[in-house]
């Protein structure tokens, strides 16, 4: 099988592993920069090109990063209009990178999440925190990644302040409840074709209430309560993500998403629970993309 791995840079471990793993199973693998591609749109016959030469896969791997999630998304359509199987799709990939369409959704289908106001206006700032019950609050930047963007106000002063910031850059943010129980930990749980296939534990470094391993916070391989498990998976399902890697926090009231990533990292998760996820993604595809489609050209 012929695969083809969307990502900006080949020396990124998930794209490396992804690679390795492929080549281990006896596949025909490319790294392509998503953002040097570029598309023939015609009646009948769309083209994906790069540098010149046409890419027609059997299946596409998209590590499209949340900076270029427009043109990411728009080639990995190209590549579905081509009728080549992708292993997330670039409708899930857009919906799972608007954090507010994302929650609205995961809500609709009864998933559980923190209570979440978002509003446009300033003056509605006394309305959004009587709905989320705070202060404390977590304010977040609708386009934040990786922890950035992501505020804790710890009174109402502060609340306020930095919601009239974002307003005034005219950035549109999402107010969360914030879940104390927590206390600055919550739970990767990485799903591969709707099953929780590893699942990490993360605690924020001392002092900061994100846990992202990129804010300096640390790692440890857990087992999912079947209730966390259910909810990673339902998460997924909802967002209709093959490849996933949901966020959650327990609350007093269970467990709780936080995000649904469509372009998760390998290399924490792999590391903590020694699970070769690469390979887990490799056999998805295996199982699941059509043959026979044409050849990858040289890139």
């Amino acid at each position: 099988m012929k695969i083809a791995i969307l990502s900006r840079n080949v020396s990124l471990y998930s794209t490396r592993r992804l690679k390795e793993a492929a080549l281990e199973r006896g596949h025909e693998v490319a790294v392509v920069d998503y953002l040097r591609c570029y598309m023939e749109i015609t009646a009948r016959h769309p083209k994906v090109l790069y540098k010149g030469n046409e890419v027609r896969p059997d299946a596409v791997i998209p590590r499209v990063g949340a900076t270029y999630t427009f043109y990411g998304a728009a080639v990995v359509r190209q590549f579905e209009l081509a009728d080549v199987f992708t292993v997330n799709s670039s409708q899930a990939i857009s919906r799972s990178r608007d954090k507010l369409r994302s929650i609205q959704l995961l809500s609709r289908a009864g998933v559980g999440l923190p209570t979440t106001s978002f509003a446009h206006s300033t003056q509605d700032i006394d309305g959004i925190l009587e709905v989320v019950g705070g202060p404390p609050v977590v304010v977040k930047l609708l386009e934040g990644t990786q922890g950035l963007g992501v505020v804790l106000a710890e009174t109402r002063k502060a609340a306020e302040s930095v919601i009239v910031a974002f307003r005034q850059l005219d950035a549109n943010i999402l107010v969360q409840e914030y879940i104390k129980e927590a206390n600055g930990a919550d739970i990767r749980a990485f799903v591969v074709g709707g099953e929780v296939v590893a699942a990490m534990k993360r605690q924020g470094a001392e002092g900061e209430f994100r846990s992202n391993l990129h804010r300096g916070g640390t790692s440890e391989v857990v087992e999912l309560t079947p209730n966390q498990n259910a909810a990673a998976i339902r998460a997924a399902k909802t967002m209709e993500l093959n490849v996933a890697g949901v966020d959650l926090i327990q609350s007093k009231e269970g467990p709780m998403v936080l995000e649904v990533n469509s372009s998760p990292g390998l290399e924490g998760i792999e590391g903590v629970s020694d699970v070769d996820i690469a390979d887990r993604i490799i056999e998805f595809i295996e199982n699941h993309a059509d043959a026979g489609l044409s050849g990858l050209s040289s890139v």
